[in-house]
């Protein structure tokens, strides 16, 4: 992906939340182009009106479909074709296998929904796609945009300075990660596991495997039905921590 563009009513939200890190760094780099569309600049009247009420009536107000429809025809104008995300709580869970399908993607535009809704035919006619970070409402699609902008950036080669460690992360096979720890070794009275400074390699891979299983086997259930064990997973499953 080597452009990333946003359709939103608050671009100082987005804005700020680009300009830090490791986004800020891959920007830098010239490693992704980030554009942010102020929707408001596509509304057709001098009040700049994005918003109307929900035909058939009811309460809230609903995001209208000119502006959006504007915006996508200035930016579709443009090389190269891109594809078009609508942030909707209705929309598919976005996952890690998800963002990996996306980064390889040569452009994205992510539209943040907003308001009660969006009207029905931005969904149906101008997204290629809706996504929702999970099953809950928030107010608006800003902070969803930047979450799975910030999933899709991390992935671009040269991003990270590992370029292995997207494939280190958790749900990268559908297992947690293991524990991590840093110095000091005694903290509190709470100590660095021994294994870790053994200097055995092997084990101490060992040692983060049996983790990954026990702890996705206990907290993620659903991604444990999902996951396919080696006969070596197998064999740590059945051993306990001390005999590793």
């Amino acid at each position: 992906m080597k452009c990333l563009e946003v359709v939103t009513l608050l671009p100082e939200m987005i804005e700020q939340a680009f300009n830090h890190s490791i986004i800020y760094r891959a920007q830098i780099r010239d490693l992704v182009r980030i554009r942010i569309v102020n929707l408001r600049n596509y509304a057709q009247d001098r009040h700049h009106t994005t918003d109307d009420t929900p035909c058939g009536g009811g309460g809230g107000m609903i995001l209208k479909v000119e502006p959006i429809a504007k915006a996508l025809d200035d930016l579709k104008s443009e090389e190269p074709k891109p594809f078009v995300i609508l942030t909707d709580p209705q929309g598919e869970i976005f996952t890690q296998a998800k963002a990996r399908e996306l980064a390889h993607m040569e452009r994205i535009i992510i539209i943040c929904g907003h308001y009660e809704g969006v009207d029905e035919r931005v969904k149906t006619h101008l997204a290629d796609q809706c996504l929702s970070i999970g099953d809950y409402v928030l107010t608006g699609g800003e902070l969803p945009a930047l979450v799975i902008a910030d999933a899709l950036i991390r992935l671009q080669s040269g991003v990270l300075g590992d370029e292995g460690a997207p494939g280190k992360d958790s749900f990268a096979e559908e297992l947690l990660e293991y524990p991590h720890y840093t110095k000091p070794r005694l903290f509190r009275e709470w100590e660095v596991p021994e294994i870790l400074f053994s200097g055995h390699h092997a084990r101490i891979q060992r040692w983060r495997r049996w983790h990954q299983l026990q702890k996705t086997r206990r907290l993620r259930p659903d991604l444990w039905r999902r996951f396919i064990p080696t006969a070596e997973d197998l064999k740590l499953l059945d051993m306990r921590e001390d005999e590793i």
